[in-house]
């Protein structure tokens, strides 16, 4: 295997399991910023899910990795592609992105190439029992394979360190395209989306964007939403996004919830809200917040590992609530949704700051910082308009 950088252009292999939602694109955001300083990316990940896609259109290499989300019989053959992979790209850097890439590509690599592991929320925290069990000793184990663990918050972190993972850490926290995510008129917005068609323009409106499935909790905002419209009589929930959950919340939802299904962009979604709730029970940093929050809208987050993180200073006691409990997070969407001043406020303060906080740009630089400091080789972009970075680092070996 290719061991040292291969001169002026580094070259870098994202392997990615899932390939949608948020993961997807948090890498699709650094191939497109790898690509343009002049690296050599490629991408392995499974060909369904848009994401193999999206990095062929940006100019990278794309590997077809036949992998499941979960880990399963099919292990030992997704580990065998992997090192298939590894030995012909020779890649100067290996980026895992999510657990099943991360275990798969520990396995494979075993050390061999500097190795990025970045959970983007940690494997245990989504099972129980005996594979919480697993998972947590994998960790434990695998951190060995790692050159270094990216966490998106402090408190991802922190939730690593408590279940014993010893690593190098980088807490980079996510990023987004604030020139893609921006406010807009929400009456013009409406006015475009045809789901909301019928709908009264005055009606108060919240949106739900994320994959229909436990981890998002939709389960626990539809709970709470009869209280919701108890409180704020004619107020409309959306949940943009699909998923395994999907036919069973339809099932159980009152006619005042819409369903958009997957949608290929959620902007016109978060500029029509008034209001973006995400229930999640776990994340690491979820961003489905940070965009809502760029096209200058409140959001109410459950308080799981990166929501603290990700709001203004100051907006918790009003837009955290604990996971899990429908009667608390009610209560937070009707005292929004009833104060349209306070709304506003909420949403321009959110905008301000993301904006100095959560740029891409800082993102994607923070992560070339580790690359240089694993490789000893980074190309220099010009013109980023980024000139420091959110990155700190915790030694734990």
């Amino acid at each position: 295997m290719h061991l040292s950088p291969s001169g002026p252009r580094p070259r870098v292999l994202h392997v990615s399991q899932p390939v949608d939602g948020g993961v997807a694109r948090v890498v699709t955001d650094l191939v497109r910023a790898q690509l343009a300083v002049g690296a050599e990316v490629t991408v392995a990940c499974p060909e369904s899910g848009g994401l193999a896609a999206a990095a062929e259109v940006l100019g990278a290499g794309v590997r077809h990795w036949r992998a499941g989300r979960s880990p399963g019989p099919g292990l030992a053959r997704e580990v065998r592609s992997l090192r298939q992979a590894v030995r012909e790209v020779r890649p100067d850097v290996v980026h895992a992105h999510s657990a099943k890439a991360g275990l798969a590509v520990r396995l494979a690599v075993r050390g061999r190439v500097p190795t990025v592991f970045q959970p983007h929320a940690w494997s245990f925290e989504a099972v129980g029992g005996t594979t919480e069990l697993l998972a947590r000793n994998w960790e434990r184990l695998g951190a060995r394979w790692a050159s270094r663990v990216i966490c998106v918050s402090e408190a991802e972190r922190r939730t690593g360190q408590r279940s014993g993972v010893r690593a190098r850490w980088s807490v980079i926290p996510n990023g987004i395209d604030l020139e893609r995510f921006h406010p807009a008129s929400v009456d013009a917005v409406r006015a475009g989306i045809p789901l909301l068609e019928g709908v009264d323009a005055a009606a108060p409106l919240v949106v739900c964007v994320g994959r229909l499935c436990r981890q998002k909790a939709q389960d626990v905002l539809l709970e709470a939403w009869g209280e919701v419209t108890r409180r704020v009589p004619g107020a409309r929930l959306v949940l943009v996004g699909d998923g395994p959950d999907a036919r069973t919340l339809r099932a159980g939802a009152p006619p005042s919830v819409l369903f958009a299904g997957a949608v290929a962009d959620a902007v016109p979604w978060y500029q029509a809200a008034d209001l973006v709730v995400l229930p999640s029970r776990w994340e690491g940093m979820a961003l489905a917040p940070l965009e809502a929050m760029a096209c200058g809208r409140p959001v109410v987050l459950t308080e799981v590992d990166g929501a603290h993180e990700s709001l203004p200073p100051g907006q918790g006691p009003r837009c955290l609530v604990p996971p899990e409990r429908p009667q608390a997070l009610a209560g937070a969407v009707a005292e929004l949704l009833l104060d349209p001043l306070l709304r506003e406020s909420l949403g321009h303060q959110a905008r301000r700051y993301v904006t100095t906080t959560h740029d891409v740009r800082r993102t994607a630089a923070a992560v070339a910082g580790v690359y240089r400091e694993l490789i000893g080789t980074w190309p220099t972009g010009r013109g980023t308009g980024v000139d420091h970075t959110e990155c700190r680092e915790s030694i734990h070996t």
